[in-house]
């Protein structure tokens, strides 16, 4: 289909190449960067962004300007909402986009500066620099996930980032915020925008959600219900999925059949199409282009390490171990290896371990490991979980007899995890 026909604009003058003298130069420092970082056997991609803003601090808006582009966030999802819209998205135009997880503004730069031809960009953003990001890019759609707490020594209280994505939201003009309005955090940041389309997309962490983030009150009902006697209350959602089933506006209903696991992945699947829908693209060729997906960044990926099959799973915080719990319990016989780091892109307050209801690991096989692993064996001793403390995390895969082996790591023990082991480590 030619991107013409949905109204994405190709024929702008830097998609031909020709940015402002400034930005241009700036980014060919960049991307110089980048390649000489690559060669140098970095990842190349932050320090070319890096460069190029300190050369241009404008070079995000002018990288940006008259692109179609999409904003993706929230605390969980981010990355793989942004490869699923990515995906749809690239049914009707290219796409520049930084699913890979670089998502503060030197990460986005890269991402545009790589592709500085494609019409639509699709961009994972970090949620604390939403309201910076929005205002210089002034996006089409911003797709809003879920909100809950995450490292909350470097980030702070989720409520004042609410209250900072409420005010950046409600200033935005001609941006439409795709947004889970079964999420009581994520409702209040986009309520008062311009335009929404409310997506139900459920949740099964409902632990920020107690009181109201416009009074105070309590909260009632559940996730698909609930109301506070203030008059704030759950939005009629327009799309809604359960049990892999999703609906659309036009009551049309059926099995979404993702190659990817999980009720989180069929939530993130249908904010993506609402979105890509909104932006022209046909419906059921989105969702062919979602349904190739068979993993996000190494999540989900099976690997070897003598004799055990290892599956890797991300788990960083109360929310994302919410959806990690139910995933376990589908192979109750399998050993279960939990990783924790606490590094400075971690977060190093673990106090979130006391949110997760590991009680549900009781009767399996659990190995405590990673950096922050006596914290963890503490929580497993008050959860009444029988485990073992291997701070190693390879020495902890060595420990458990050959067969398959689910191994849940936060961010840093996930990364790192995933380049040894594909490494033969």
């Amino acid at each position: 289909m030619d991107p013409r026909n949905t109204g994405l604009d190709v024929s702008s003058s830097h998609l031909n190449g020709e940015l402002p003298t400034r930005t241009a130069a700036a980014v060919a420092a960049g991307n110089l960067a980048a390649r000489l970082s690559k060669v140098a056997g970095g990842g190349g991609g932050i320090i070319g962004g890096r460069v190029t803003l300190a050369l241009d601090p404008n070079a995000l808006a002018r990288l940006c300007r008259d692109r179609t582009v999409a904003l993706v966030t929230g605390t969980n999802g981010k990355t793989t909402t942004t490869m699923m819209l990515a995906k749809a998205m690239s049914v009707i135009a290219p796409v520049a986009t930084n699913h890979s997880g670089a998502n503060m503004p030197d990460g986005l730069v890269a991402a545009l500066s790589t592709d500085q031809t494609a019409p639509v960009g699709v961009l994972e953003i970090d949620e604390n620099y939403l309201p910076k990001i929005s205002d210089a890019v002034q996006p089409a759609v911003i797709v809003l996930l879920n909100l809950s707490r995450d490292q909350m020594d470097r980030v702070g209280e989720v409520r004042h980032t609410e209250r900072n994505l409420r005010t950046a939201i409600a200033r935005l003009r001609n941006t439409t915020v795709v947004a889970n309005c079964d999420d009581v955090l994520v409702t209040s940041a986009a309520i008062d925008a311009d335009n929404t389309i409310w997506v139900s997309a459920g949740g099964n962490w409902r632990g920020d959600s107690t009181s109201c983030p416009r009074c105070g009150m309590r909260v009632h009902g559940g996730a698909t219900d609930w109301y506070c006697d203030c008059g704030f209350a759950r939005p009629t959602p327009s799309w809604s999925v359960a049990d892999g089933k999703m609906t659309s506006p036009n009551g049309e209903s059926f099995e979404l059949r993702l190659r990817l696991p999980g009720s989180a992945n069929e939530a993130d699947a249908t904010l993506a199409l609402a979105a890509s829908t909104h932006l022209g693209v046909p419906l059921r060729p989105a969702l062919e282009r979602i349904r190739t997906i068979t993993g996000v960044g190494g999540r989900y990926t099976t690997l070897h390490r003598n004799d055990r099959i290892v599956r890797l799973l991300l788990a960083k915080n109360p929310a994302g171990w919410a959806e990690t719990l139910p995933l376990l319990a589908k192979s109750p016989d399998h050993p279960v290896i939990i990783a924790i780091n606490g590094r400075e892109a971690d977060g190093r307050d673990k106090s979130w371990l006391w949110d997760v209801p590991f009680e549900k690991l009781q009767g399996r096989t659990v190995i405590a490991t990673g950096e922050r692993s006596a914290d963890l064996a503490v929580r497993l001793t008050y959860a009444d979980v029988a485990h073992t403390h291997v701070p190693d995390p390879y020495q902890a895969i060595d420990s458990v007899a050959p067969g398959a082996v689910e191994l849940v790591a936060n961010y840093t023990a996930f990364r790192d995890l995933k380049s040894g082991l594909s490494n033969g480590s």
